[in-house]
């Protein structure tokens, strides 16, 4: 698991009482079931079993979403584990940032990673983190198909038959970059939840095919989908890929991004 350089922006305010989200995308809640708010309900239940009295009076979080929604980049993962640090700095960092990571879990099974913070071997359902120094700087085209993917759906349509180990990197057994393998096309890669979402949404898999036809390289999908990136070694070749994507989808309900690996 990777971060990359394309983020949600978040503004706190610590007036008032309890706990408002509000969001500047429509199809964003502000009400519990956002996981930003969840991720504060739950740290200030933790701070009030720990010290015996809250954490403070009220926090009000804004969200200015750049993060495709439902696009497989960890969005709301990303934005829960911000609010828990966000929160624990403001409180002293009463706790530790594996206190916090316990934490995230119980919100979702991807957001220890972004309290971890740096490149990582992820196992188990994502919480069991090591960290990978091998990751290889590249930058990356990437594509939002126009549609939101449901994690659930698209994990319930799996057909565990067609997965395999021969998927994977033959020298490591692993699912990763490795330092010098580089981009354009010289990395191996694979995600066995592509098939389920593209049976499901088959915009991700015309977009897909349209985007290996125009850049003549391998594309793949982020997560559960629906975001599709592409891998380059360097940053004009990244940028003349994404050029050539935006003239040619200017319009349509594709939105591209060009962006790199945080390593």
């Amino acid at each position: 698991m990777a971060r990359i350089d394309l983020r949600d922006e978040m503004e706190f305010c610590f007036e008032g009482s309890g706990i408002r989200v509000s969001c500047d995308h429509p199809d964003v809640p502000g009400d519990e079931t956002n996981l930003a708010y969840r991720a504060a309900a739950l740290f200030f239940s933790a701070y009030e079993k720990t010290r015996g009295r809250p954490p403070l009076d009220g926090v009000s979080i804004q969200i200015k979403k750049q993060i495709p929604v439902g696009g497989g980049l960890g969005g709301g993962s990303s934005n829960a584990a911000t609010v828990l640090t966000t929160l624990n700095d403001h409180c002293s960092a009463v706790f530790s940032r594996e206190e916090l990571m316990g934490l995230g879990l119980q919100l979702g099974a991807d957001v220890p990673f972004f309290i971890f913070g740096r490149p990582a071997l992820a196992t188990g359902v994502g919480e069991i983190l090591k960290k990978y120094d091998d990751l290889p700087e590249l930058y990356l085209v990437l594509c939002d198909p126009g549609v939101s993917a449901s994690t659930s759906n698209v994990f319930k349509n799996m057909d565990f038959r067609l997965t395999s180990w021969r998927n994977y990197n033959m020298t490591t057994g692993l699912n990763v970059l490795v330092e010098g393998q580089g981009g354009d096309s010289r990395e191996r890669l694979h995600n066995d939840l592509e098939a389920s979402a593209c049976s499901l949404y088959p915009e991700i898999a015309s977009a897909k095919e349209e985007m290996e036809f125009l850049l003549q390289r391998n594309v793949y999908m982020s997560g559960s989908g629906s975001s599709l990136f592409a891998l380059f070694a360097g940053p004009g070749d990244a940028r003349k890929a994404y050029g050539l994507l935006a003239r040619k989808w200017s319009g349509g309900p594709e939105k591209i991004f060009l962006t790199s690996l945080k390593r």
